[in-house]
Parts: C-alpha cells; structure tokens; sequence
C-alpha cells in the first residue's frame, strides 16, 4: 500500500513538474511566435501593396454574413492600406478548402475600385512541384489589374482567363475561387468598408 501511495505522489510529482515547464516554454515563445507571424503578413501586404505608412492589421474592419449551419457567426476582416492618411488598397484573406492537399488561404489586396493590387499564398499544403506553382509570383501576377467584371474566373483549361496551362489544375482552380470568393465579399461590403473611418475615439464619434 505505501509502495502505491509512494508512486502515486512520485506521478504527481512529475506531472505537475511537466506542466509548469510546458506553462514556462508556452510563455517564452508565446510572443516570438506571434511577432513573427505578424511580420510575415506584414511582409505579403507590403509586396501586394507598396506604399503604405500605417500598420494595416491595426486599422481593420470586420463584416459580417451571418451564420453557417453551425449558428457561428461568419465574419471577414479587412486591412485597410493607407498613405498620409487615405485608403491606397483595402486587403483580404480568403480560402479556399478545394486544393489538392487541403484549404489554401490567400491574401489579397485591392484598389478602393476593386483592381486587384496582388495576391500571396499565405499557407497551402499542396504537394511539391506540382501544386506548390501556385505561389510563384510569375503565375500570382496573373491576378493584378483584374476585377470581378473584367475577367472570367476560371483557368483557361476550363475555358476562363487566369492562364494556367501546364501541370495539376485543382491547385490553381483552388486558388482562383479563394479569390473571387474574396473579391465578392469586398464589393458586397464595400461601403460599410471604406464609409467609416476607422480609430475615433468615442469622444471623437460622439461629436
């Protein structure tokens, strides 16, 4: 019996030995881990839209188009690119679950018109070689200059005018319905996006 209890307290022991070493790894790398991230988002919008002086994952808006099957809500954020104070281009994320190796998230960004500035693969897991070509910036830049109604939101295999001609398509259709998805949000929301300005204070909104 003292040799169970014995075991039992040494257990205990080292489980809460285990816990608050992970609590202490947790709280280290907690930080780091998340200035990084921000910085590789910081870096994809500056490469899809140069220019602008004001942090755009600060000044966001956030819509909302109901609830899904689950009653949550269906929310979408989106960065609002700025330069000496004025909306140069308004970014997006979106995905698309219908890649080879699962969802691929893109980033967007946009002219207040709607002309796409670029777009960046932000995480994939599609197979090397093959699915991995849809984020090379020579076949991303298919994507500037267009908007909804200029283009026909296909590959040119299934007949549409985003030029992918060689190898897997599912890769590339993935990606071309992530953005137009994206796209058609920002329009729907378009005036409740760029209408309000966004950081007043509540004094300020009050006035």
């Amino acid at each position: 019996m003292k040799e169970i209890v014995r075991l039992v307290v040494v257990l205990t022991v080292i489980c809460i030995v285990a816990a608050a070493s992970l609590s202490e790894v947790y709280t280290l790398t907690k930080d780091p881990i998340e200035k990084a991230a921000r910085e590789e988002k910081l870096s994809a919008m500056r490469a899809i839209v140069p220019g602008f002086d004001n942090e755009p994952d600060v000044d966001t808006v956030t819509t909302s188009d109901g609830t899904d099957d689950q009653g949550n809500e269906i929310t979408r954020t989106y960065y609002l690119a700025k330069k000496e104070g004025e909306v140069i281009a308004v970014l997006f994320e979106s995905s698309s679950g219908a890649g080879y190796g699962g969802t691929i998230t893109v980033i967007v960004g946009v002219t207040p018109e709607g002309a796409i500035t670029g777009v960046q693969v932000l995480k994939h897991s599609e197979t090397p070689g093959l699915g991995t070509k849809v984020a090379k910036p020579e076949w991303l830049a298919e994507f500037v200059g267009r908007t909804l109604d200029n283009t026909k939101w296909a590959v040119t295999k299934d007949g549409g005018d985003i030029d992918y001609t060689s190898g897997a398509t599912i890769s590339p259709r993935a990606v071309v319905a992530a953005v137009k998805e994206g796209l058609d949000g920002f329009l729907r929301h378009k005036e409740e996006i760029l209408g309000e300005p966004r950081g007043l204070t509540e004094t300020a909104q009050d006035e």
